[in-house]
């Protein structure tokens, strides 16, 4: 068993600003570790999709996401703003660890 360092992906959207969700930060192992602690530093909702993380952490920083991903990243959006009660703008941090 290997274990594979942490990965996380940051996702925002500003629905004045940008056109779809993009990738404003990501990183794996101490980099991943710090993402995290920012996020719970501010209280940004987390929430874990592996499969979704690897799929995002191909993507450039500032790259908008693709429309296939669309749906999926709407629905982490939608927990977003329930947990935290903001309309217009929203980060999730997604996180994986290896088995």
């Amino acid at each position: 068993m290997i274990d594979r360092p942490k990965k996380v992906v940051a996702l925002g959207y500003q629905a004045d600003r940008d056109a779809a969700p993009r990738v404003i930060a990501k990183g794996a192992g101490e980099m991943a570790e710090r993402i995290l602690q920012l996020a719970r530093e501010h209280q940004i909702p987390l929430k874990e999709d592996p499969p979704l993380v690897e799929i995002l952490s191909a993507l450039d920083l500032h790259q908008e996401i693709p429309p296939e991903l669309y749906q999926v990243v709407a629905e982490i959006l939608a927990y977003v703003y329930r947990t935290t009660g903001r309309g217009n703008a929203g980060t999730t941090a997604n996180q994986q660890r290896g088995d």
